[in-house]
């Protein structure tokens, strides 16, 4: 029988275990104190390469047999895929714009 200290343990060890990968980070986001839009598609895209990285090494994790969280590792390897998306269609609507800018006649 499972009790709920059991289970506080095995949350408090993934816990555990996240902030390690998280503190491994190869692109950490930086403090950027200018507020225009360059620096927020910037934070915007070293968040997305923060996740892809948790997401990787979750993955490694499970494939390596360090863990046993498949169902987390999948999750957090779709965010970071959703994420990476979201910004190619970012950029694409970003495109479109600069594209019917330049074909307007003045």
């Amino acid at each position: 029988m499972i009790t709920p200290i059991d289970t506080q343990q095995s949350l408090l060890t993934q816990f555990a275990d996240l902030k390690q990968i998280a503190s491994n980070e190869v692109m950490a986001p930086t403090a950027v104190n200018d507020s225009g839009f360059a620096s927020d598609f910037t934070q915007v895209i070293r968040g997305i390469n923060a996740e892809q990285n948790a997401a990787s090494e979750l993955m490694a994790a499970v494939d390596a047999g360090r863990s046993d969280d498949l169902v987390g590792a999948m999750v957090a390897s779709q965010k970071a895929s959703l994420s990476f998306e979201m910004l190619l269609q970012m950029r694409n609507k970003v495109m479109n714009g600069v594209d019917d800018i330049m074909r307007m006649s003045l």
